[in-house]
């Protein structure tokens, strides 16, 4: 059975707690579901080179594809509980390979919000405009 919204956003939270984050002290926790209601986490993994960090959201797709999974329905991203935490514009890029119409969760300062990944990023530029 696939894992509920609200059991993911759980699960993002719980992976937040492993970040490694010690400059900026902004941890966050990602669990991303695969369309078969698997669900991998990932973690925001900072760098004292601070450009070869990463995001909580690209670790948990990193995660996914390296177990074989590519098609995912859902993203939970869960930051400081004051603040909204939703993709940056790479991990929006990123998500968007896999599937622009995902449904994103994210935590902010009124609790769990949704949208959904073509909102965040419009007329993104995909594989489709590969072809």
């Amino acid at each position: 059975m696939p894992f509920s919204d609200e059991a993911l956003m759980q699960r993002a939270q719980a992976a937040r707690k492993r970040a490694y984050a010690p400059y900026s002290k902004f941890h966050v926790g990602a669990a991303l579901r695969a369309k078969d209601g698997t669900v991998f986490e990932g973690v925001n993994v900072e760098n004292a080179s601070y450009g070869v960090g990463l995001c909580a959201e690209r670790a948990a797709v990193v995660s996914a594809v390296t177990a074989g999974y590519r098609e995912f329905d859902a993203i939970a991203i869960a930051g400081p509980p004051e603040t909204a935490t939703v993709p940056c514009g790479a991990c929006r890029q990123f998500l968007n390979e896999f599937n622009p119409e995902l449904t994103v969760f994210y935590t902010e300062a009124g609790g769990a919000q949704r949208t959904t990944l073509d909102e965040l990023l419009p007329r993104a530029f995909g594989p489709q405009n590969l072809t």
